[in-house]
């Protein structure tokens, strides 16, 4: 035996835990190649970084693209995270000012906008119901068991800044370059053959320094900021505000999805301006926000939300069908309406519509009641038929009460973004 052996790589210490797993991924991702891309290299970075055909890759981002829709979500961060061969970061981290990318600033704002509304669609267009979130699951877990056990392999090297260090020419003169590398004493050029110990120049005379000035305070030069990202928040905040008084009034059309809708666009534009212009990357931290708050608005139940109405608790007890309102809208509180004071005599109808808060509505002992009730998110309780959770299905029927058929003819409809609705009798 001659004492030496093959030594392999060991794996690195950092993949001990889930978290040192992760942040190991995020330190040693793969790079988007040049050569073997079909769009933008992330099937072929993957593949290559732990060894898999890119073919299989790409088959397996098809498969969730079908079965939950999350596949293009994958890709387009795979496009804004993962940086290109010869990048110095990723087409995000150089939107805020991290570093040089291939990816423009503009085209990464884009890919930012593509990614929010492809996932969102993905969670609430999905054939099968959770497809997008289950897709997104085996994905992260393939990822994950993949980086566990070939993390250690195939590790990308780090791509440095470059720096400008002088260059020879080869004809005597020396010129700056950004790709030139710093000299190194171990194979330095010696242009005159020679000892560099053994010179011994005479050390040329130093002139006199000038005599040096008073110390004098001088305050930091602030850094220029753009007013694309002051102007772009403040028409938002006016576009949101017109938003709401429009609802406020009876604009149909302006409910808060559409309200959030046209404030990240707003602050899209201002994106997108300061992209080509320089500033407004402060602005990359209110459209997060919204964007998630639009999918939420999207996709949840109480996406029907209305702010129109008002806030407070309400107490209606009409005392005629002059006082009774055909609609009875409020945006966050209870509401509470009696209807045992109205008089008897012909049909009457009423919607109570709520945006959050308990709703309650009385009814008299011997009417006849055509009842619509439904919640986004809480308890219906309507005559004794009952429902509890997330969206369900509304409670719809009539109820001639204990004497039976023959009495007032009420039409009644109740509707409630979140909270309890109850309809009953005196």
């Amino acid at each position: 035996m001659s004492g030496a052996s093959e030594t392999r790589s060991p794996k690195p210490g950092a993949l001990n835990g889930f978290e040192e797993t992760v942040k190991d991924f995020w330190v040693s991702r793969p790079r988007r190649p040049h050569s073997g891309r079909k769009l933008a290299g992330v099937a072929a970075a993957v593949g290559r970084r732990y060894g898999v055909d890119p073919v299989v890759v790409r088959i397996a981002l098809v498969v969730t693209t079908i079965f939950g829709g999350f596949g293009v979500p994958f890709y387009l961060l795979g496009w804004l995270f993962l940086p290109g061969e010869g990048d110095e970061v990723s087409g995000f981290e150089s939107l805020i000012g991290r570093g040089r990318s291939s990816v423009s600033p503009a085209f990464a704002v884009v890919l930012i906008v593509l990614t929010v509304l492809s996932a969102g669609g993905s969670i609430s267009g999905s054939w099968f119901d959770g497809g997008g979130l289950i897709s997104c699951a085996l994905i992260a877990a393939a990822l994950y068991l993949l980086h566990r056990s070939r993390g250690h392999e195939n590790r990308p090297a780090p791509v440095v800044a470059r720096t400008s260090y002088p260059a020879f020419t080869g004809n005597g003169a020396f010129t700056m370059t950004d790709t030139a590398e710093a000299p190194s004493p171990a194979r330095g050029w010696d242009p005159l053959a020679a000892d560099p110990a053994g010179w011994d120049l005479p050390e040329a005379p130093r002139p006199p320094e000038p005599p040096r000035p008073m110390p004098s305070f001088q305050a930091p030069q602030r850094r220029h900021r753009s007013k694309i990202g002051s102007a772009t928040f403040a028409l938002a905040v006016v576009t949101a505000g017109a938003g709401v008084l429009a609802a406020l009034n009876g604009v149909a059309w302006f409910d808060a999805q559409h309200i959030v809708g046209l404030v990240l666009g707003v602050v899209g534009i201002g994106l997108v301006a300061g992209a080509f212009a320089g500033g407004g990357r402060g602005l990359v931290g209110l459209a997060i926000p919204l964007a998630i708050a639009g999918m939420v608005l999207t996709t949840a139940p109480f996406k029907d939300f209305d702010v129109r109405g008002g806030v407070g608790d309400l107490d209606p007890v009409p005392q005629s069908l002059t006082e009774l309102k055909p609609l009875y809208q409020h945006a966050a509180g209870d509401i509470r309406l009696d209807l045992t004071k109205l008089p008897a005599g012909a049909p009457y109808s009423t919607t109570v519509s709520n945006g959050a808060g308990d709703t309650t509505v009385i009814v008299p002992e011997t009417a006849d009641v055509t009842f619509d009730c439904h919640t986004g998110a809480g308890e219906a309780l309507c005559f004794g038929r009952s429902s509890d959770g997330v969206d369900q299905e509304a409670l719809i029927g009539t109820d001639n009460g204990a004497d039976g058929p023959g009495g007032q003819k009420i039409t009644l409809k109740v509707t409630n973004s979140v909270g309890n609705v109850e309809v009953r009798r005196a």
